[in-house]
């Protein structure tokens, strides 16, 4: 997998007259080498981009990657390191800390983290594994793209078949606004559209080829219901695709530096963010295949399959109806 850097070194902003306590929150370039050479070690190609403005030059200039591993806080905004009381608070007495406690650039990360994927792979070598379902959007189907964020995964598959059509929901409206812009700047607004509405609650005449959830369902706090609701609006001979996080089938100790890697996301942002709905589930990153299997089944869908699509960090499902 090819791996794109990002960081903020202190030699970066030495002489902008921050404090030596201010300094201290950015990396070393021993940090920064032991990172990638961990990474290499498991057989990654890492490429150190440097900096968000170096990440956002390097896009605009087409360079893309598998992934991006950010670990650049910037010199202002709310980090996960800024929530570490709210988070101590949370674990303390039950509650939750959501999503826009972190701020936007928080938002923006988690959407840039997956761009690259969404805008490439998905659409190019990806959903054509799936015979079918290849077929019904080279012909030109309909994709309903729940827990859509910034759009990238919307306009991806609207890219690599430009026939089909594709409606994005979410419930956060700054994603949404920001999907929209996304698809009119990559001249996609004619076939794709982005609605402000919870995958449950979805109303429409249509009954969709292919209804997907890319790294969300994880996040809901009520996943049973949105995944009925796809179940409604999916046609006869249609496909739900999950997309979720490529943690160990079962529990075990110890366990794999990925699954190290997602326990730690789920710690400090999803199990949080999930605990601070009411009535949640609080499931976490760490979503086995026999939880999404509980939820699914809770939701009427007969079962699910394990794709086999390739992915060093996401498990594809397809489930049954």
């Amino acid at each position: 997998m090819r791996i794109g850097l990002t960081y903020d070194l202190r030699d970066d902003y030495a002489g902008r007259g921050l404090s030596e306590e201010a300094l201290a929150e950015f990396d070393s370039p021993e940090t920064v080498g032991a990172l990638e050479a961990a990474l290499a070690a498991n057989g990654h190609e890492v490429d150190r981009i440097g900096h968000v403005q170096a990440l956002a030059a390097r896009l605009v200039a087409g360079h893309r990657w598998d992934l991006v591993f950010n670990i650049a806080e910037g010199v202002e905004g709310r980090n996960r390191e800024a929530q570490v009381p709210a988070l101590l608070e949370a674990y303390r007495t039950g509650g939750g800390v959501p999503w826009s406690a972190y701020g936007e650039w928080m938002r923006t990360a988690q959407a840039e983290a997956n761009r690259p994927l969404f805008l490439g792979p998905l659409g190019t070598e990806m959903l054509p594994t799936l015979s079918d379902v290849h077929q019904r959007l080279t012909d030109g189907g309909t994709v309903a793209d729940i827990g859509c964020g910034d759009g990238w995964s919307s306009i991806g598959i609207a890219r690599a078949y430009p026939q089909t059509r594709v409606d994005g929901y979410d419930v956060d409206a700054a994603s949404i606004d920001a999907a929209r812009r996304n698809a009119k700047e990559y001249g996609v607004d004619d076939r794709v559209t982005f609605a402000l509405v919870d995958g449950a609650s979805v109303q429409t005449d249509k009954r969709y080829d292919l209804v997907t959830f890319f790294e969300c369902v994880h996040d809901m706090p009520d996943p049973v219901s949105v995944l009925a609701g796809a179940r409604r609006i999916v046609a006869d001979e249609g496909t739900v695709l999950v997309m979720d996080e490529k943690v160990g089938e079962k529990f075990t100790v110890p366990c794999d530096e990925i699954e190290r890697m997602m326990y730690a996301y789920s710690f400090l942002v999803c199990l949080p963010d999930g605990m601070s709905h009411p009535d949640s589930a609080g499931t976490g990153t760490v979503m086995r295949p026999a939880t999404l299997e509980k939820y699914a089944t809770e939701a009427g869908y007969t079962g699910l399959d394990v794709l086999p699509i390739e992915h060093d960090f996401f498990r594809f499902y397809r489930l049954q109806h």
